[in-house]
C-alpha cells in the first residue's frame, strides 16, 4: 500500500501510468520489463510512477516542452 506523498499527485501519476501501459506509450516498456523480470505488477506501476515524476521534474528544471521522438 502506498501511503506517502500527496494523494492528488499520487492519483494523477497512477492514472497517467495506467494509461501509458494500456496505450503502449514509453513507460509501458519499463513496466513490461520489470514485470517480465519478476516484479509484482503493483511494484512495477509504482516504479513507473517514480520514473514519470523524475521525467516531469526534468522538464520543469530544463524548461523544455515534451517532444515525441
Amino acid at each position: 500500500m502506498i501511503a506517502g506523498g500527496r494523494e492528488a499527485v499520487r492519483s494523477a501519476l497512477h492514472m497517467a501510468v495506467l494509461v501509458s501501459i494500456r496505450r503502449k506509450l514509453p513507460l509501458a516498456q519499463t513496466y513490461h520489463r520489470l514485470v517480465s523480470s519478476g516484479k509484482p505488477a503493483k511494484i512495477a506501476i509504482v516504479a513507473c510512477m517514480s520514473k514519470l515524476l523524475a521525467i516531469l521534474n526534468a522538464f520543469l528544471r530544463d524548461q523544455t516542452p515534451w517532444q515525441n521522438a
